[in-house]
């Protein structure tokens, strides 16, 4: 009696463990197994969420479809207390596996803000308050001609002002970078004033080849105390940079006395009309070699330079005449 009991016994733990053993191939089988997503999701798992919280998430969203046995999985892997927080992306049939290595690497989803060359602080300030994802005010605009143009890569959750403050340190390494390896004999007392004339001919050209050139008329000029007399100076005096002017330049704008009209004032405006990139500031600070006192648009979206202001008369009739017909064509 007691054998057949043992026997018994016996059969009753094997078949369990059979049992066990084949719980467990099939949810390490289903575990490992492509999942119900249909479609690239993104997923925010907030800070302090435990493993239960980030199964609900996932299941909710669809990207699992078998909870308990996504907790389990994680739990044998080791995997749970090293589930981090962020925004993630999963590609469509990940499996649980899959999500669990992905939370767990921290590759949260990057995102990033493009500042272009020539914007107004004013503009690179709206242009970060309307940046998805991002937290907080992004503060006051900062100083004029202070924030690097280029592309910055955030995450979910980071600090609009944090952002402001890394445009910040960009442009101050990139000054320190470039103004010790400027040319001799500039007419430029200080970065500050390189950052100045960059912001002019960030303004005047968006051809990149020119951009040497042009920083040559400007030095010429600066250095016979010639008056800089640029258009983008006298739109800066009338707006401050809060604003575009929304129509052409008049004879009355050139004549209207402010602090950054170029015509009526010698040498530098007080401040940057606009934050330059590194093309400009390369340009101020090593420009080409040229004895161009004067350019003027040629129709083809560049400019015409001549060394003389007859020459420059007739490159501006040359412009004019071309306005003209692109008028009448219209």
């Amino acid at each position: 009696m007691a054998f057949r009991l043992v026997i018994a016994t016996l059969s009753l733990l094997v078949t369990l463990a059979l049992v066990a053993v084949g719980a467990a191939y099939y949810g390490l089988e289903r575990y490992r197994a492509p999942g119900p997503l249909a479609a690239e999701t993104t997923i925010v798992i907030p800070r302090g969420a435990g493993l239960g919280a980030i199964t609900g998430q996932l299941a909710e969203a669809g990207v699992i479809d078998q909870p308990l046995i996504f907790r389990l999985g994680v739990r044998a892997s080791g995997a749970a207390q090293g589930l981090k927080a962020g925004e993630y992306r999963f590609e469509p049939g990940i499996s649980m596996a899959g999500v669990a290595a992905v939370l767990e690497s921290g590759k949260t989803v990057v995102r990033k803000v493009t500042v272009a060359e020539g914007l107004t602080s004013k503009e690179i300030a709206d242009l970060v308050a309307d940046a998805e994802a991002m937290v907080g005010e992004v503060g006051p605009p900062p100083p004029e001609g202070s924030l690097l143009p280029e592309t910055y890569h955030y995450a979910h959750g980071d600090e609009r002002a944090e952002l402001i403050v890394r445009m910040t340190a960009a442009h101050d390494a990139l000054l320190a970078e470039l103004w010790p390896k400027r040319a001799a004999n500039l007419p430029l007392k200080s970065p500050a004033e390189a950052v100045i004339l960059a912001s002019i001919v960030e303004e005047e050209t968006g051809v990149g080849a020119e951009r040497p050139l042009v920083a040559s008329v400007f030095i010429n000029r600066l250095n016979r105390g010639m008056r800089l007399q640029s258009d983008p100076t006298v739109i800066y005096g009338l707006t401050m940079g809060q604003r575009p002017l929304g129509r052409p330049l008049t004879r009355l704008d050139l004549q209207t006395g402010t602090a950054y009209n170029t015509y009526q004032i010698d040498g530098l405006p007080p401040a940057p009309i606009a934050n330059p990139g590194r093309a400009s500031l390369e340009a101020v600070l090593n420009p080409a070699t040229s004895k161009f006192l004067y350019f003027v648009a040629d129709g083809t979206g560049g400019h015409a330079f001549s060394k003389t202001l007859a020459e420059h008369n007739k490159n501006v009739q040359k412009w004019r005449k071309l306005q003209k017909q692109k008028k009448a064509a219209q």
